[in-house]
């Protein structure tokens, strides 16, 4: 691991807790995925407070929109990417192999791991002072009340508006190791009747693919956008 001094914006003093943070599970050693558990959860509470501060007018609705966007898995991998995190990993050799360190879920998986390793070194405020400087640019695109709902909460609202039963989301099978599964989900509907497939690297990820893939069918149009009033 040869990133120099300060790594991802943050000068460690521990420098075990990076190493840590960017070992997969796949490989030998002291893996990151405890420290994923934790920086999940730093994560969304930096990201809540900077919302709630920034937007003092918006609902939990939109909050809740705004944030979702902000912390799910292909924004992560994005920010992952354009500090060139991917190169940094520690992988065992089957997902060298595989381009493991490509993947979506493994690279926001080590950034989430790194946002702990920052708090486990530094404190609170380092961490937090770290990550909007990350989220900064991503969090100020953000319009208020305008961050479009999820697939999953579009089809369920359009078939509540036509006095439609809700959609059944049925998990047919999940494929991979424990720590890197795909899911497989369908989702019927009764009327019309209709069934759509979806996978991701989470049952969710999976069902909002499906939800997708069923409204595009349905030529469901996107909501007009508001602000909140």
């Amino acid at each position: 691991m040869s990133e120099g001094p300060t790594a991802f914006g943050h000068r460690f003093a521990d420098r075990s807790l990076l190493e840590q943070a960017l070992t997969h599970r796949s490989a030998a050693g002291r893996h990151n995925e405890r420290l994923e558990f934790l920086g999940d959860a730093l994560l969304n509470m930096i990201v809540a407070e900077a919302l709630f501060l920034r937007w003092p007018k918006a609902d939990e609705g939109a909050m809740t929109r705004a944030r979702a966007q902000l912390v799910r898995e292909a924004t992560l991998a994005g920010l992952a990417r354009s500090m060139d995190l991917g190169a940094k990993l520690a992988l065992g050799p089957g997902e060298m192999k595989s381009g493991g360190h490509r993947r979506d879920s493994i690279l926001a998986d080590a950034l989430e791991a790194v946002i702990a390793a920052i708090y486990l070194d530094a404190g609170f405020d380092a961490c937090r002072a770290v990550v909007l400087g990350w989220f900064e640019p991503l969090v100020a695109e953000l319009v208020v009340g305008k961050v479009e709902k999820d697939a999953k909460t579009r089809l369920q609202e359009w078939l509540q508006g036509r006095g439609k039963p809700l959609p059944v989301y049925t998990l047919v099978e999940a494929r991979g190791d424990e720590h890197d599964k795909v899911f497989f989900v369908r989702c019927d509907l009764a009327d019309p009747v209709d069934t759509a497939s979806g996978q991701g690297s989470s049952r969710r990820a999976a069902e909002q693919c499906a939800a997708a893939e069923l409204l595009a069918r349905l030529d469901v149009p996107r909501a007009p956008r508001r602000g909140p009033g």
